[in-house]
């Protein structure tokens, strides 16, 4: 199960501990939904996960502050008796914490937070990061290059020319994200995320010459540290027995933790730019995504053409 620390929360977000006496390098948060508690606070437990990140905004306080001390008392020892809370995140600047809330996170060893943001922006990029670091991933061999504007993984067998390409790719003026081994995380129901392990960010594999240092050699501007993945190139040896797609009527898709990725299986052999076919192909898939089809156009070009000629 992947995590993430309150203390990591903390210091992404910028969040000011009213509690910094409880100790955060050891909570975690395992879920990417976060909760506002107002329907707990009203009583109503049913389907209450308290493993969630909870964040009190103003219309949890202000139901809160309308009630007598006694009850508003009662309604946060029973919310904050679930010990396996991560978290509380106050929002808003002109909402102070109760007194009594204080009493019982330090007793049950429950971290608060305050930060100045609105409850919904925080909500949205708690969420956003969250739904990122804990989403579900796999790690793929290939490399990642951020071609105009468009993620391509370039894939293929060890030593077929991914690297070779990827550093044409970066001297024309593409970024880097990752080469030989790239994260792939699962952000969304229709997004992958790529990225580089860390320890080896940035350094690219060249055959002959070894390791090179992308961002020393070319500059911070050719290197980038994320990128979704929107298509594949798959480079593999030449097969002259084998038919390949002259036209690109129909797409070819690579399925990766349930997303169907499109791809474009590209033959090599000598004489070939391998980085030029990769622009290319990064293009026409933008014009694809804007409603244009070369291949389509073409054939209905043709088409018309034939009907033109049958009736001369």
């Amino acid at each position: 199960m992947y995590f993430v620390t309150v203390e990591q929360m903390k210091e992404q977000l910028k969040l000011e501990s009213l509690t910094p006496e409880i100790e955060l390098k050891h909570r975690k948060i395992t879920e990417c939904d976060v909760n506002r508690p107002a329907l707990q606070l009203a009583g109503f437990f049913d389907y209450f996960s308290p493993t969630r990140l909870q964040i009190i905004g103003k219309v949890e306080h202000t139901y809160l502050e309308k009630m007598s001390e006694e009850e508003r008392n009662k309604k946060i020892k029973r919310l904050m008796d679930y010990k396996e809370i991560p978290c509380i995140v106050l929002c808003r600047e002109e909402l102070e914490v109760f007194p009594y809330m204080l009493e019982c996170a330090r007793e049950n060893n429950i971290p608060i937070f305050k930060t100045n943001m609105p409850t919904s922006s925080f909500s949205a990029e708690v969420n956003r990061w969250l739904h990122v670091e804990l989403a579900p991933r796999l790690s793929m061999h290939g490399v990642l290059v951020d071609i105009f504007g468009e993620g391509v993984l370039i894939t293929g067998e060890s030593g077929i020319g991914k690297s070779e390409t990827a550093l044409e790719l970066i001297k024309r003026g593409h970024r880097l994200v990752a080469d030989d081994a790239v994260e792939i995380k699962k952000v969304s129901e229709k997004t992958l995320l790529g990225s580089a392990p860390e320890v080896i960010r940035h350094f690219i594999e060249v055959r002959g010459i070894g390791i090179v240092d992308i961002k020393q050699i070319f500059g911070v501007g050719a290197v980038k540290e994320a990128k979704n993945i929107d298509l594949i190139v798959r480079l593999e040896a030449w097969d002259q027995n084998k038919q390949y797609d002259r036209l690109g009527l129909s797409n070819e898709f690579t399925d990766i933790m349930g997303i169907n990725v499109v791809t474009n299986s590209i033959p090599i052999r000598p004489g070939r730019n391998v980085a030029i076919i990769c622009e290319t192909a990064a293009i026409n898939f933008r014009q694809k995504k804007m409603g244009y089809n070369a291949a389509e156009a073409l054939n209905e070009r043709v088409m018309n053409n034939l009907q033109k000629n049958k009736y001369e």
